[in-house]
């Protein structure tokens, strides 16, 4: 009687002779593989692939070993970070790129400029407080060029060209706003004299309107005084007729459409109301040829009277029709602030 082959639990035959069953492991399996087991009901308990009681590294199913598969994939695709390598830090000099051998030493010249004694300014460029062309200087043997380099302090620009000239206007009706006039008329050269520096007008005053007016030769800032995407607020005293209507202020903040486009104010208020007369206050950033006038006209209230009383942070204040100022150092900063200088 020929020997038995082993039950492998409901196999299709008796196959071949079994062979010691390894695995994934180094120690032998107990159950045959595939050719102990067949598809029979107790063929993937005992044997099939991997199914070692003991010896190797025991398998817990396909299931684990197909997010293993997956996860190598999502390696392979998006690699682990590696940490950075390290190396020597770049060298740098502060204010090694802004130093002119043959300017003039940085804290001289904040001091000249009025920043503070000589020691204070030391003290600021120490802290890394001072900036020159955007670079922060904390060496205080650097030398800069006062008339082509720009220096900030806590980000506040200080004007240190002596060239550079800062004069406020009280223009009077009657006087035109340009700096010469072939009709010999009064323009603006004759309210400040005769000057060394050619001097620009930030913006125009038509003929029957007074009130603040700035001369400078800083053409940087005349640009951006003038142009409304800085959004520079100018602000106008109107006399009008009056009773003045409440929807008059909301129509002017949402907008009147003039024949070169709709124009809005920033702000609107009522100052002073008498019998037929109204004393209002505008302020826009929009710089069109009469643009005050032609807005309150067009809902209904011609302009008496007009005067700009102020630029940006500058007040006109108490300085006198056809009279002249130069602008002091902290308005020079104001204004450079609100220009983004």
């Amino acid at each position: 009687m020929s020997p038995q082959a082993p039950r492998g639990g409901g196999g299709r035959g008796q196959g071949r002779p079994q062979r010691p069953a390894t695995g994934r492991g180094k120690g032998p399996q107990a159950g045959g593989g595939k050719a102990g087991g067949g598809k029979g009901a107790g063929g993937r308990a005992q044997g099939g692939k991997g199914a070692g009681a003991q010896g190797g590294k025991p398998r817990t199913g396909g299931a684990v070993n197909r997010r293993g598969a997956a996860q190598r994939m999502t390696d392979k695709i998006a690699p682990a970070p590696q940490p950075p390598r390290r190396g020597p830090a770049p060298i740098r000099r502060p204010g090694a790129d802004v130093h002119d051998p043959e300017g003039v030493r940085l804290q001289k010249v904040l001091a000249q400029a009025g920043a503070g004694s000589r020691r204070a300014c030391e003290e600021m460029i120490a802290a890394g407080r001072v900036t020159v062309d955007g670079e922060v200087v904390t060496e205080l043997g650097v030398r800069i060029d006062p008339t082509r380099q720009v220096v900030h302090v806590d980000g506040m620009r200080f004007t240190i060209d002596d060239e550079l000239v800062y004069i406020m206007v009280n223009k009077p009706k009657g006087v035109v706003s340009t700096m010469y006039d072939e009709q010999d008329r009064l323009n603006l050269a004759d309210m400040v004299g005769p000057r060394e520096q050619r001097l620009f007008h930030v913006g125009r005053l038509d003929l029957d309107t007074e009130g603040l007016i700035l001369l400078t030769n800083d053409g940087a800032l005349t640009h951006r005084l003038q142009h409304p995407s800085f959004g520079v607020q100018k602000t106008y005293l109107a006399e009008v007729r009056g009773p003045v209507k409440r929807e008059l202020g909301r129509n002017l903040r949402a907008g009147v459409e003039l024949d070169d486009g709709p124009v809005s104010v920033d702000s609107f208020k009522l100052v002073d109301s008498k019998p037929g007369y109204a004393l209002v206050e505008v302020v826009l950033h929009e710089g069109r040829k009469h643009v005050v006038r032609r807005l309150l006209e067009a809902e209904g209230y011609p302009v008496l009277k007009l005067v700009r009383v102020q630029m940006g942070p500058i007040v006109l204040g108490d300085l006198k029709p056809g009279k002249n100022r130069r602008l002091t150092r902290g308005e020079v900063q104001q204004l450079m602030a609100v220009a983004g200088l």
